[in-house]
């Protein structure tokens, strides 16, 4: 009974005027927009760019420039490092490891406990991306990598930062979003950086996966590893443990979903742009309204949606194949196979004692 009458209240909801159907909408259309940009720029991967004008919409102008601010920033620093490292790393494979997982949980301890979480979380994102895409393609040059992972991210934000702007002066006067607290800063934080280090011990281990058994794509097992652990500081020490196994479960049945569908459409679109682009559409706007909803399965949404972009929004809609939506539901377990056993070994080894309260700090990924 109960879940009838959600499905009900959903399901009106998602043709009722108002702030959700409106962020529905400039989802839609700033994802749309993003493909334009990343097609105009001739980006390597056109869904990354897809991806950024997803994520980086929020209800006001104001945060929807903050955030595509803060990706920018993050991911210029992330390619940076990699630019200047991973050509002295690579030779050695312990050094990778060793690099990935330092600078990968120093990045997460900053979207942890920092007011700018958003633009630490790209800067290890961006250098793992590089890292191991550097490992499964050795014969591609590290400038390659970095400058194509930049342009994705301008193209989608900037794309994202305009249908922002026009929102705001059009349907955003009539519905305008509730606002969003912003993020405290909390200075050190012993549990978090004991969170952090969990990541890292997870991420040392992807280069030698990498290079042993021959498997590429493991930038996606990066980002889920760093993406999953991203909870509210408040609960550290408590129930983390669920906590972040609840998101491994819900990023896997989304992508599982999202996958589904998209196979589906792939099947049915027989190769025609404006159906794929359609599904696109329909796509961002179901995952958006699921994440918009209440309680954790939010964030399945989010990995509906993108494994919706990843699948239907290819580099070429000639060449739309599952291919891209397979290597990341790969990529999202192993990184979910590697992340769970560290976690569950660190608190049978080293249970944490319960931290004083602190605020929550709280942010949403990919």
């Amino acid at each position: 009974m109960e879940w009838g009458r959600r499905l009900r209240v959903e399901a009106k909801t998602f043709v009722e005027p108002g702030p959700r159907l409106v962020d529905e909408l400039e989802c839609v259309a700033s994802v749309l927009l993003a493909i334009v940009f990343a097609h105009a720029l001739d980006v390597r991967n056109v869904s990354w760019a897809a991806f950024s004008g997803y994520m980086v919409m929020r209800g006001h102008l104001s945060e929807s420039l903050l955030r595509g601010a803060l990706r920018i920033a993050g991911t210029t620093a992330g390619a940076a490092l990699a630019l200047l490292l991973v050509p002295v790393l690579l030779p050695s494979l312990a050094a990778s490891s060793l690099a990935g997982a330092a600078i990968g949980g120093l990045s997460l301890y900053g979207a942890l406990t920092s007011r700018r979480a958003y633009g630490w979380l790209f800067v290890g994102l961006t250098f793992e991306m590089v890292m191991l895409d550097k490992l499964a393609h050795p014969g591609l040059a590290v400038v390659d990598f970095a400058e194509t992972r930049l342009l994705e991210v301008i193209a989608g934000t900037v794309a994202c930062v305009v249908v922002s702007a026009a929102s705001s002066l059009t349907a955003r006067r009539r519905w305008p979003a509730p606002p969003t607290p912003p993020a405290p800063s909390l200075g050190w934080h012993a549990g978090a950086a004991r969170h952090a280090a969990q990541a890292a011990v997870a991420l040392v281990l992807l280069p030698p996966i990498s290079t042993l058994f021959g498997i590429g794509d493991l930038a996606q097992s990066a980002i889920t590893i760093m993406a999953v652990m991203i909870v509210p500081v408040s609960t550290l020490g408590v129930n983390s443990l669920w906590l972040v196994t609840q998101r491994v479960l819900h990023r896997a049945a989304g992508c599982l979903a999202g996958g589904a569908v998209a196979a589906l459409i792939l099947l049915a679109a027989h190769g025609h742009a404006p159906v794929l682009i359609a599904a696109t559409a329909a796509g961002v706007m179901i995952g958006r309204h699921i994440e918009n909803g209440r309680g954790p399965v939010a964030y399945a949404g989010t990995q509906f949606t993108l494994a919706i972009l990843v699948t239907l929004v290819p580099d070429s809609y000639a060449a739309a194949a599952i291919d891209p939506g397979l290597h990341r539901l790969i990529g999202i377990l192993i990184g979910s196979a590697l992340m769970e056993p560290v976690l569950v070994a660190w608190h049978i080894v080293a249970p944490s004692r319960k931290d004083e309260p602190q605020k929550t700090v709280s942010s949403r990924t990919k």
